[in-house]
């Protein structure tokens, strides 16, 4: 059985208190029980905004290490235990399937994707029903630093301690991705504006965080300053 500590979470001052609800904090220590499950659980990749923080460019296509962004975002998801990997497009979604070329991946295309992440979560969520997926694990294009063991570490805290909706956390602070059980999913199509399901996580009454030990669940790139912090 996998070892799983729960404290309580120790939030950044920095952040927007507003935005930091308590959650439980979790620690999974043999996140390789991920795969012993008989649950249907699909990954999902929101990778269709505008990039309009980061300037001129789209970020997601912007090399690191060698690679675009949206590559090492994609990674982590096709290298986990998932059964399957969504990524909605949107914004240069035919620039996006040729940085994901080669990765067994299926691509929705959100027409709407101007109107707000909350469009992306909308077509990514129907395609988990089509798959007929007990959860999801929601990430985010522009994170090309989470580990495919954080991914993992999700889904074991899912299928062991029967925790419904998580999200992956560092040190205690709160970051992405994070993971709803299907029961979730029409809450999630509900969701309006540029917000995924963070509203919806901290209202969940037994939802989680789990420690992953990986730094990369709080590292996303929104200006060229955080690329460049990563290089």
């Amino acid at each position: 059985m996998p070892i799983v500590a729960i404290t309580h979470d120790r939030m950044n001052p920095a952040q927007d208190r507003s935005e930091c609800t308590s959650l439980p904090v979790m620690s999974v220590v043999d996140p390789d029980r991920a795969r012993e499950r008989d649950s249907t659980i699909w990954g999902l990749l929101l990778a269709a905004g505008t990039s309009n923080r980061y300037g001129t460019e789209n970020k997601l296509l912007e090399p690191i290490h060698g690679e675009p962004i949206i590559r090492h975002a994609t990674r982590a998801l096709v290298s986990s235990s998932v059964d399957g990997v969504t990524l909605v497009a949107g914004h240069q979604a035919d620039d996006i399937r040729t940085a994901v070329a080669g990765f067994d991946v299926e691509i929705r295309v959100n027409d709407n994707y101007e109107k707000g992440q909350s469009t992306s979560v909308r077509t990514g969520i129907e395609a988990m029903c089509e798959h007929e997926a007990d959860a999801a694990v929601i990430a985010l294009g522009d994170m090309p630093c989470i580990a495919s063991s954080t991914v993992d570490r999700l889904i074991t805290a899912y299928v062991t301690e029967n925790r419904p909706a998580l999200a992956a956390a560092y040190r205690g602070q709160r970051g992405n991705p994070v993971l709803f059980d299907a029961q979730f999913f029409d809450a999630l199509v509900d969701v309006t504006g540029d917000v995924g399901g963070r509203r919806l996580l901290l209202s969940v009454d037994d939802g989680a965080a789990v420690e992953t030990a990986d730094p990369g669940v709080l590292r996303d790139i929104d200006r060229p300053s955080d690329l460049r912090d990563l290089e």
